[in-house]
């Protein structure tokens, strides 16, 4: 059965999965990032379904309504890695090809390095390995400026009334003219239920590197655009150095940092590359 909403309880949480595809096709887990849901691969997962793949899109942590603890410190990475584990576990999922965008691509670099017994395949979009970025952030002042936003959403209460006034404004515009507006409402309506925006901002407000992500050993492909305003060349090029499995770098020209949205073919061509490839 195709295009199901499953309901996952992971402990106390519950989680919202939108499943597709053949019920015994080769599973892939998709992880959204910040401000998205899983309706942001609505338009890769019909290309990995075609090729016979069934995919698990997941409303993560703090967006799944059910899947909302308070304490920031639920949100860290190691926890996420954790949580995406046992929630393949509870969907009996032993092991899958995964694939992130944005946060949703640090929390599938942790799962990866942290339990790579769980990952047949990485593809990270957008943002690279987490100590790539990290060794970017202190010593390229580019990326330096190009992370400024994040100082915004440490900001507990005022970074949610910024982004929610008058009517998200600013919010949306971080999209740009690069998702669809009807979308980007959906991303919208979700984060202004009451408590959902903090939860997505406690992803980075327990952002740390004090907890170093290990070397990913699994068969990865990391795919950058060079328009994205939030990731630049140093941290991008910079991601191969921190995997040791067999690596593959795809560079999409002229695309922005919403790259399930804006360049599906392309995402999901890298996607079936990279799982053809184990």
């Amino acid at each position: 059965m195709a295009g199901e909403l499953l309901r996952v309880d992971v402990g106390d949480l519950t989680f919202d999965v939108r499943a597709d595809g053949p019920g015994d096709g080769r599973p892939v887990v998709l992880l959204h990032g910040f401000p998205e849901t899983s309706a942001s691969w609505a338009a890769v997962t019909p290309r990995l379904t075609e090729a016979g793949l069934r995919t698990y899109a997941v409303d993560q942590l703090g967006y799944s309504p059910g899947a909302r603890p308070q304490e920031v410190e639920a949100y860290a990475l190691t926890n996420l890695a954790q949580v995406t584990a046992d929630l393949m576990t509870a969907m009996e999922v032993p092991v899958a090809d995964v694939v992130g965008h944005d946060w949703g691509a640090n929390a599938a670099w942790a799962l990866a390095a942290w339990h790579p017994d769980r990952v047949r395949s990485l593809t990270a979009v957008s943002v690279p390995h987490p100590t790539a970025f990290t060794a970017a952030y202190r010593s390229d002042p580019e990326q330096k400026e190009r992370s400024a936003y994040i100082r915004l959403f440490w900001q507990e209460g005022k970074a949610e009334e910024v982004l929610l006034a008058d009517d998200a404004r600013r919010l949306r515009r971080m999209f740009g003219d690069a998702v669809d507006p009807e979308a980007v409402d959906e991303y919208v309506a979700v984060l202004s239920a009451p408590g959902a925006l903090t939860a997505a901002l406690n992803w980075y407000r327990a952002m740390s590197s004090s907890t170093p992500v290990d070397d990913v050993t699994v068969p990865t492909t990391y795919v950058w655009s060079d328009a994205d305003i939030a990731v630049g060349r140093i941290a991008a090029e910079g991601c191969a150095e921190y995997v040791s499995g067999d690596y593959r770098f795809v560079e999409l020209p002229g695309v922005s940092h919403w790259i399930p949205e804006e360049a599906p073919d392309a995402l999901a061509a890298a996607i079936l590359d990279r799982v053809a490839s184990t």
